[in-house]
């Protein structure tokens, strides 16, 4: 799909809260379809968050302790098997290899991302 195909206006784009996040917690999703990481992610003020990820190809648990990454937290919840995923990791995206998108600088915990 081209790019240009779905144009979304401003006011859709401030709809996103986009927000830095800490990984703190990492364990294995076998219940998933594709392989994934069930993700406990800390962003400050607005609490502690759960994600599904599928980020083994590049990335140990033990790398993602401590790492901050950039989620989408206004999504609805998403049940995956048995587990509820609260918000959405992002990472660009190279077939199954996902290259996860975090500050160059360490920042607080909840900061939005405009």
């Amino acid at each position: 799909m081209n790019s240009m195909d779905n144009i979304i206006t401003f006011e859709d784009f401030t709809k996103i809260d986009l927000r830095v996040g800490t990984i703190i917690d990492v364990n294995d999703f076998p219940e998933a379809r594709q392989p994934a990481y069930q993700l406990t992610i800390d962003f400050g003020d607005i609490g502690i968050k759960k994600s599904s990820a599928q980020i083994t190809t590049r990335y140990n648990k033990e790398d993602l302790i401590n790492q901050q990454i950039v989620a989408v937290v206004n999504f609805p919840k998403k049940q995956i098997a048995k587990f509820m995923s609260e918000c959405l990791v992002l990472g660009a995206v190279n077939g199954m290899d996902v290259i996860l998108l975090n500050p160059e600088h360490k920042v607080k915990n909840g900061l939005t991302v405009a």
